[in-house]
């Protein structure tokens, strides 16, 4: 019995730790934040990254920041989105503001977990020398995964990405999750009306379908999610509707908030980055 007193009273010292660390972490955040009534929280994945430097000149137009969730993925000029090429790209969106996350370094899928202990996992790298080969990892493997795209985040900018990650498609399952936040990673998905829908066949749903839509069932609080790029949509969606989407939401009454400012991350951003100071 005593024991079992040991185990709840050192649970509820944790939870009310984590409590206490997301009061702080939301009473520490800029005034714009707190002021925000009708937040959503823009995010991009990196891709084929033709459409980036539009996506940059929108951003600072409109002087909206975002979170860059970056991943070494194939690109149409140069040598990758993490590569020497794109280099300069990142370090100019540090100096604006943005935040970075890692994306998986070989944009690396989730495929199933695998039966017993240690967990492992069934997973497929789609970037990078083993691209489209399915592999067993351990949890420690992808970790490695995770950490690497955010050193090279960090080398790049000289700016501390955010201890959070985006799964490649969103795929996880609990046990993965599990063992990335046991390295220190949170992941980060998108709201269901945050999907922009820049992964859909152009053929089968327009730029204006999208931009109606989005406006149409976004809601506060909502994280959106974008890309520098997808091979597959043939009329690009960037140009058409990252701008009239910005300017929609903010006509609403919305405004546009890093995922550092959230407050299901803030706690947790403070509590990682703390350590390593």
């Amino acid at each position: 019995m005593a024991s079992g007193r040991w185990t709840t009273r050192r649970a509820e010292r944790r939870r009310l730790g984590a409590g206490i660390l997301s009061l702080l972490a939301v009473a520490a955040l800029p005034a714009q934040a707190a002021d925000c009534g009708k937040p959503v929280y823009l995010t991009f994945d990196t891709g084929h990254m033709e459409v980036a430097p539009l996506v940059a000149e929108v951003l600072a137009r409109q002087q909206v920041k975002v979170t860059f969730f970056a991943a070494n993925e194939r690109t149409k000029v140069g040598d990758g989105s993490l590569g020497d090429h794109w280099a300069p790209w990142w370090k100019a969106r540090a100096a604006e503001g943005h935040e970075f996350a890692s994306h998986t370094w070989d944009h690396v899928y989730w495929r199933a977990d695998l039966p017993g202990e240690p967990p492992r996992f069934r997973m497929r790298p789609s970037a990078g020398p083993d691209e489209g080969k399915e592999q067993v990892w351990t949890g420690a493997q992808y970790c490695e995964q995770i950490a690497r795209s955010a050193a090279r985040l960090q080398a790049i900018t000289g700016k501390a990405p955010l201890p959070l990650f985006r799964a490649p498609g969103g795929k996880t399952s609990p046990r993965l999750l599990a063992a990335a936040r046991a390295c220190g990673w949170a992941h980060v998905g998108w709201a269901p009306a945050g999907f922009l829908g820049d992964e859909l066949s152009s053929e089968s749903v327009s730029n204006a379908e999208l931009l109606a839509r989005a406006l149409r069932n976004v809601r506060s609080g909502d994280i959106l999610l974008a890309h520098l790029g997808i091979w597959s949509r043939k009329d690009p969606w960037a140009p058409a509707v990252l701008e009239p989407l910005i300017m929609g939401l903010k006509e609403r009454g919305f405004c546009f908030r890093t995922l550092r400012e959230h407050p299901l991350y803030a706690g947790w951003i403070m509590q990682e980055q703390g350590k390593t100071r």
